[in-house]
């Protein structure tokens, strides 16, 4: 970083924006393979977070490659600079006094902590979809397990390149087991206890069934 280059506060703080909005300010971060259902997931929260009122913005993989990281392949050192961006990108929401909730592969333990360690404490929740990879090829509704077995997709997560799991995610889903309402539901109630959510947050209804792809 030149030398030339300092950082400037200004007078409205991230408090200031926060009780604005009248919510805690935060980074929820889903990580799990692809089809495993984090963007399904994350959507379906941020629903009912603006219904209930809270100011959100949902950062999707597949989106923020269409501009962001446009330039970006899925060699390992292009993922870790595909998460560095995008953690910075929501540094500065969070700091905007937003909830925002990040869909990422983000496959390498190293890369989430990088992110982690740039928000402050305790406005980063890291998500674990934990779906089995079987799970994943059977939804796969991009074709892309199947394109990564014929070897048209090189370095694909679960395939030919490594996910590393979670080891203490601050919420475990096993979305496998579970429909989106519920997974939904297991999410704001650790939101609830933690404090990041108002008194009187209201559940999704669950219909009985099994999990929802």
């Amino acid at each position: 970083m030149a030398d030339n280059i300092v950082w400037h506060s200004h007078p409205v703080d991230q408090a200031t924006r926060a009780d604005q909005k009248s919510q805690h300010p935060l980074l929820i971060w889903f990580t799990g393979l692809s089809a495993s259902g984090k963007s399904t997931i994350a959507g379906a929260l941020e629903q009912v977070l603006t219904a209930q009122g809270y100011h959100t913005y949902l950062l999707d993989g597949d989106n923020v490659r269409h501009g962001l990281c446009k330039d970006l392949g899925f060699s390992d050192q292009d993922r870790k600079e595909n998460i560095r961006r995008v953690g910075e990108v929501a540094r500065l929401m969070v700091d905007g006094g937003l909830i925002v909730l990040a869909a990422f592969i983000s496959p390498f333990r190293a890369d989430r902590q990088i992110v982690r360690d740039i928000l402050p404490a305790g406005q980063f929740v890291e998500v674990f979809i934990d779906t089995d990879i079987n799970v994943c090829r059977k939804r796969d509704p991009k074709g892309l397990y199947a394109k990564a077995d014929r070897g048209e997709i090189k370095q694909f997560t679960g395939i030919d390149s490594p996910y590393e799991p979670p080891e203490t995610p601050e919420v475990h889903v096993a979305a496998d087991r579970l429909s989106v309402a519920e997974s939904v539901n297991q999410l704001l109630a650790y939101l609830h206890h933690a404090g990041a959510l108002r008194a009187g947050y209201v559940p999704l209804a669950v219909e009985e069934g099994g999990p929802e792809e």
